[in-house]
């Protein structure tokens, strides 16, 4: 009779991993920065198994997909105010206000059972400059626009743009995340905004193609 070892369990370096992904993209990630995103991926993972939140529901993939491309935008981000519209399960918003605590974020989305985890979250997170808004964009009043408004996977861009215009002002910078550039959809922008600038994004461990294009309210012409 031939004996076999029992095989060892290759240990989880999922926190390395991390750290060293963001690094590459810029981003400087503490131990403690990397454990919480991990937590927030794990307690995704252990909600979507009842409420489908994402299909993104493997640990490898939500490390890639959610954590990792959530921070590829780190850069892009202007002021203190940010708006995370279309927010989903809290991405990119959750992992972006981990890594910023200086900075203020509201999580925008008309799906209920969405925002619930999305609160729970944070508050298992400990993060105190979270808002969670279940609204509709478009109908929201802000007395005071937003430095920055992000948006991934929420609308083709001209009906974004649309939609986002309530919390948007003069100096307001908006981002949309998006896989190939849009070329037909840039064709297309509403009246009064205008492209500002295209950027890949390389994403450790994403084999895709990602890009974040950076908007603005055009100047208003003046009077004849």
């Amino acid at each position: 009779m031939i004996l076999t070892m029992p095989t060892r369990e290759e240990p989880d370096d999922s926190a390395g991993e991390l750290i060293e992904g963001a690094a590459r993209m810029g981003v400087a990630l503490t131990a403690a920065d990397a454990a919480r995103l991990l937590a927030l991926a794990a307690e995704l993972a252990s909600w979507n198994r009842h409420y489908n939140l994402t299909a993104i529901d493997t640990p490898r993939q939500m490390l890639t997909h959610h954590l990792l491309d959530s921070l590829s935008i780190h850069s892009d981000l202007a002021g203190a105010r940010i708006a995370d519209v279309g927010t989903g399960a809290g991405f990119p918003g959750l992992p972006l206000a981990v890594c910023n605590p200086q900075r203020q974020f509201t999580l925008i989305d008309s799906t209920a059972k969405k925002l619930r985890f999305v609160s729970h979250a944070a508050a298992l997170l400990g993060l105190t400059n979270t808002t969670v808004l279940h609204a509709r964009v478009e109908s929201l009043a802000v007395a005071q626009p937003f430095d920055t408004v992000v948006s991934r996977a929420f609308a083709a861009i001209p009906l974004m743009l649309q939609r986002v215009a309530p919390l948007a002002g003069p100096q307001t910078r908006v981002l949309a995340m998006k896989g190939r550039l849009p070329r037909e959809e840039l064709q297309r922008l509403p009246d009064g905004w205008r492209l500002i600038a295209t950027r890949e994004l390389g994403v450790p461990g994403l084999d895709a193609a990602r890009c974040v294009l950076r908007f603005a309210r055009a100047p208003q012409a003046a009077a004849p």
